[in-house]
């Protein structure tokens, strides 16, 4: 039971594991509006950090403001005065004073403004200094403070916290000055001394105090670079320890010589590339070795991945185990599935397909055979996690896009045999920020050069007043006996959204604009048998355009369609700009990406720029990710990726680098973080990734 009375400074961890409703002036009621921000402890205060900082540390005399000049004061309000100016514009003017002169905070059109000020508030402001009649300060900054605050707040700098209604940052600070002088000194520090030293951090105590209430802004620097990487430190730790988990297991030591690679070659109708023939290598020196592999295979649209990871099936099939291939769509299961067969057709490998809409007396069947042994390879959906379905010896798991599956599908279709190696592919490249923490526990393999005879698309930005034009280039396609995919954002029309639907769109392009060719529609709400029937009549040419949604950003395989036609380019992001446009180029044509766009913003307008401009899957994926950031890039959420409460991926991947490094030289050197110095460290990744990932042999 916690003791309820007011609480006392204190040096003890202990107490900060004490409810935040003893603070002075939360209580319990109070304490709910703090749940809502997921503060519910003293030390969950305690790491509620600042979204930014007001700098009151140059408080200037309003008779030293000079015009053009930025200036930051504190006075009292001498008065308030709303007018209606000739132009018909509401105009708020609050007069303020600081003893040395007066100055006119000015609004225009904010009217709502005009009963936050009274007479006698004292403010603080801060603008670019005109000139009227008299000085004033055009649309500034400003902050009401209650008289006890406003001379603590002179020359200082103030923390501004993310918070809900119902909370004031005057209130919020109060309670959270208390916190910080009762209780940050009672915070363990986890690092031993040589990872202090090493890389010159301040003590957490101190971080703690001068990241909420800093007296300069260097002291602020130091605390953020302590606390920020403490966090990428307790992230890379468990990177470090589930690939050092991982290679600790006893897994499957495959033989892969010369007579199953002569055996498998003879199925492959074409030569390898360079890179194809660099990545079987290093994938076949996993299967070799008795550690399970956990290798992630990057490569472009295109690439050939498909042919690598047929190369590590049959070797694995060669040695009596079963295989598991994981796909995220139905329509992307299917494809692999029968381009699979045309590569099998000539070997004695027997093939299943399982996903969602595999008849029941099929599937029973199917599920009957694959745990008695009587099928090599299976291809599926996440229908292949379902727990019934068993194998009778997996060795080899690969998953397709594995983007698109979160961690627990993942381990669960691992754990459906014993140990078996896992090889995850991508068509979406990685940023080498997320490759250091979303998949800082795999290896890595990179196809980095294309197939011969494979011709780059061109990409044309077609804004509003020339989209006529791009509709005559299709039919022109057409008529040298190619196909288009269109792609449109929504499959029906929405109040909510004011953009076009694919299937509205069908209808008009039938009609009005392709009237004598055929138009197909594909979306993923169409059922299963539908969509199928869909894309083999595209396939079989029996129509010249396919109207579609993003269901055909991965994997759709029609060498003979030249031109992608995108519309509102500009409300996708550039990867996934980038996966549709790779639906075409795939045959020895000029292949052309029209995006139709009319982007509203700064950052959309870049993404069309950035889409023109190059081809390069990496590149993309780097400035993709710098304009979207970690939570919208991979949906990172279902990954298993803590929220960052500091750091910035971005911004702080100097400092990322630096506690990788670190961290996995001490795994290295601790593999079980055993030592006295590392117990903590290793209390916290516990504690902070509890069930997030599968952390082998610790805890």
């Amino acid at each position: 039971m916690v003791d309820t009375k007011s609480i006392t400074k204190t040096s003890s961890s202990s107490a900060l594991h004490q409810s935040v409703q003893y603070l002075k002036g939360v209580g319990p009621r109070k304490a709910e509006i703090f749940g809502k921000l997921g503060v519910h402890t003293i030390r969950d205060m305690l790491f509620y950090f600042p979204r930014d900082y007001k700098d009151r540390t140059r408080i200037q005399k309003i008779s030293d403001a000079v015009i053009g000049a930025e200036i930051t004061i504190q006075g009292k309000v001498l008065g308030v005065q709303a007018r209606m100016a000739r132009s018909r514009k509401n105009v708020l003017e609050v007069f303020v004073g600081d003893g040395t002169g007066s100055i006119a905070a000015t609004w225009f059109n904010q009217p709502f403004l005009t009963n936050k000020f009274h007479v006698g508030d004292r403010v603080f402001l801060h603008g670019k200094v005109g000139a009227y009649k008299y000085l004033q300060l055009l649309s500034p900054e400003y902050e009401i403070v209650q008289d006890d605050e406003a001379n603590a707040k002179e020359g200082s700098i103030v923390p501004v916290y993310p918070l809900t209604e119902h909370m004031s940052q005057t209130h919020f600070r109060k309670i959270m000055k208390e916190a910080v002088h009762l209780f940050a000194a009672g915070i363990d520090e986890i690092f031993p001394q040589e990872i202090i030293r090493k890389n010159q951090l301040l003590p957490i105590n101190d971080a703690i105090v001068n990241i909420h209430f800093p007296e300069t802004f260097e002291s602020l620097k130091h605390a953020r670079f302590r606390l920020v990487y403490d966090e990428l430190f307790t992230l890379e730790l468990a990177m470090a320890l589930r690939k050092r988990g991982i290679k600790e297991e006893t897994g499957i030591s495959f033989k892969v010589g010369a007579n199953v690679d002569s055996h498998i070659r003879k199925l492959i109708p074409f030569t390898l590339t360079n890179a194809q023939e660099r990545v079987i290598q290093e994938i076949t020196g996993d299967m070799r070795s008795n550690k399970p592999m956990n290798r992630l295979l990057q490569g472009d649209v295109g690439s050939g991945k498909t042919v690598v990871a047929i190369y590590a099936i049959l070797a694995a099939i060669a040695n009596g185990y079963q295989t598991a291939f994981m796909a995220p769509t139905e329509i992307l299961a299917k494809q692999h599935f029968h381009t699979m067969q045309r590569y099998l057709a000539r070997s004695h490998v027997r093939t299943h397909l399982l996903t969602g809409d595999t008849n029941l007396r099929q599937k029973k069947n199917s599920l009957e055979q694959i745990k008695t042994g009587q099928v090599d390879l299976i291809v599926g959906t996440h229908a292949l996690i379902e727990e019934t379905v068993q194998f009778h010896q997996l060795g080899l798991v690969v998953i397709d896009e594995q983007h698109k599956f979160g961690v627990v599908q993942r381990l669960k279709l691992k754990k459906k045999g014993v140990c078996p190696d896992v090889l995850i592919m991508t068509a979406t490249p990685i940023p080498r920020t997320l490759s250091l923490t979303l998949f800082g526990d795999l290896d890595f393999s990179l196809l980095d050069e294309m197939p011969p005879g494979r011709t780059p698309a061109k990409t044309i930005w077609v804004t509003q007043d020339r989209e006529n034009q791009a509709y005559d280039f299709i039919k022109g396609e057409i008529a040298k006996g190619r196909q288009a995919f269109i792609v449109y954002p929504l499959v029906e029309d929405s109040e909510s959204f004011d953009l076009k639907s694919a299937v509205t769109e069908a209808k008009r392009l039938q009609s009005e604009v392709f009237p004598s060719h055929q138009v197909g529609l594909l979306h993923g709400q169409m059922k299963s048998s539908e969509k199928d029937k869909v894309m083999v009549d595209f396939k079989e040419k029996k129509y010249d355009i396919l109207v579609s949604t993003v269901i055909i950003e991965v994997g759709i395989d029609i060498p003979n369609a030249t031109v992608m036609v995108i519309v509102h380019a500009e409300r996708f992001g550039l990867s996934q700009l980038h996966q549709l446009r790779g639906r075409i180029g795939r045959g020895s044509e000029q292949s052309y990406c029209l995006l139709f766009g009319n982007p509203n913003s700064s950052v959309s307008n870049e993404r069309l720029k950035i889409m023109t401009s190059t081809c390069d899957g990496f590149k993309i994926a780097e400035m993709d990710f710098r304009l979207r950031g970690p939570g919208e890039f991979f949906g990172t959420r279902q990954h298993g990726l803590p929220e960052l409460r500091i750091s910035d991926l971005i911004k702080d991947f100097p400092i990322l680098k630096k506690a990788h490094s670190d961290a996995f030289e001490l795994v290295s050197n601790d593999p079980q973080l055993t030592l006295d110095t590392h117990l903590r460290m290793r209390e916290r990744v516990l504690e902070t990734f509890k069930d997030r990932f599968e952390l082998v042999n610790i805890g």
